[in-house]
């Protein structure tokens, strides 16, 4: 007898933000999710998406609404904001969505998701920050989050340090513990890293992404003339939106440091990560980072400090270097492992076997359907 074919499973990818994580993070699951068999998917993202186009171009009934682009866009979306819901809870009945998976929260999500559920429809979202990061804004955090666990069936946490998190606040919610897996493009999620050039003997090291305060750029810059007087050929380059001077005044001016306080292009990011020897995340707080999952996906090293799931996907030794503390000396100790030119290769070859199981975005769809399974199944 020929197998048993899967049942058929109907889901609704639903993200409104325009840029970053959220969208790669759609995109990635969209691309895998399809290929899987017995799944039906539709999504719902902004209008103004920068991946938008790479969204569209999967072929998947897709409807992307105007969200807002700007602050005054933001006011006007507001007041599109019940049309917006009414649209999405339309295109969720439309589909016969068995299930809506919230891909990232958004500001609009905790209006719109209890609608979700009023209207019998299963919700999940991933939850990537179970509390406030510090220095971010904390207003109506709790209130946002408690919302959406209120409507929700179930929870994606993607470390456990989050898992354990929304275990506290809702002992009775399912959190089922995911993968964060590598957003590359299918170009290069599909070959293997490129084998890295011999090391040099002086790192260079990469701080990218939203410049934020609980990021611990005034850390790096405490630790990097410590770093520099033992070897001052080591540089490092700091990319992202923000402002850095506000952050860390006087890290620009110091030796072997260069600062680009602007947005980064999706496209730009795996070029800039495979010219460096290792990145640094010198974070004060963290629930996980993509960075270190491209870092790896890509062969390079990463150097983090010991707190939430960054310890988690960092291998002290082997993929990596994790600091003994969270102080200036302790962050130049783990950064000065990588000025050895035989340990960088050795952690940049841990590097690339942490990565292949990063790209697997095949498994990490199949890992999500058994849990979605799992949802169904419980809710009846």
């Amino acid at each position: 007898m020929p197998p048993t074919p899967p049942p058929e499973r109907r889901i609704l990818l639903w993200y409104w933000g325009r840029r970053g994580a959220g969208g790669q993070l759609t995109l990635a699951l969209a691309e895998a999710l399809a290929r899987q068999p017995g799944v039906k998917l539709a999504l719902a993202i902004s209008a103004q998406a920068e991946l938008r186009p790479e969204i569209e171009a999967l072929g998947l009934p897709t409807e992307a609404l105007p969200t807002y682009a700007s602050a005054a866009g933001f006011v006007l979306g507001f007041l599109r904001l019940p049309w917006l819901a009414w649209r999405l809870r339309r295109q969720a009945r439309a589909f016969r969505a068995d299930i809506v998976v919230s891909v990232m929260t958004h500001l609009w999500t905790p209006l719109v998701a209890p609608l979700l559920r009023r209207d019998g429809l299963r919700y999940v979202p991933f939850v990537h920050d179970a509390a406030p990061h510090p220095g971010d804004p904390g207003w109506l955090w709790d209130w946002r989050l408690n919302t959406e666990l209120d409507a929700a069936c179930a929870a994606f946490a993607l470390s456990d340090a989050v898992a354990a998190a929304l275990h506290q606040r809702r002992p009775g919610l399912p959190v089922h513990r995911l993968p964060l897996g590598a957003h590359l493009p299918p170009a290069l999620l599909n070959q293997p890293a490129s084998p890295r050039p011999p090391a040099g003997t002086a790192p260079r090291f990469l701080l990218f992404g939203r410049l934020r305060a609980y990021k611990g750029l005034d850390l790096l810059r405490d630790a990097w003339p410590l770093l520099h007087a033992r070897y001052p050929g080591a540089t490092l380059l700091v990319v992202g939106e923000g402002d850095q001077e506000a952050l860390a005044p006087g890290l620009a001016a110091l030796p072997g440091v260069r600062v680009e306080a602007r947005w980064l292009a999706e496209a730009e990011i795996p070029a800039l990560i495979a010219a460096a020897d290792a990145v640094v995340l010198p974070y004060r707080e963290a629930s996980q980072s993509g960075v270190v999952a491209l870092a790896h996906a890509l062969g390079v090293p990463a150097v983090v400090t010991p707190v939430g799931g960054l310890a988690e996907q960092v291998a002290d030794g082997v993929d990596g270097a994790v600091a003994a503390a969270i102080t200036p000396a302790a962050l130049a100790e783990a950064m000065a492992r990588l000025a050895d030119p035989a340990t960088r290769t050795r952690l940049a070859a841990g590097a690339s076997a942490s990565g292949l199981a990063l790209r697997d975005w095949g498994g990490m769809a199949r890992r999500l359907l058994d849990s979605l399974a799992g949802i169904e199944a419980a809710k009846g």
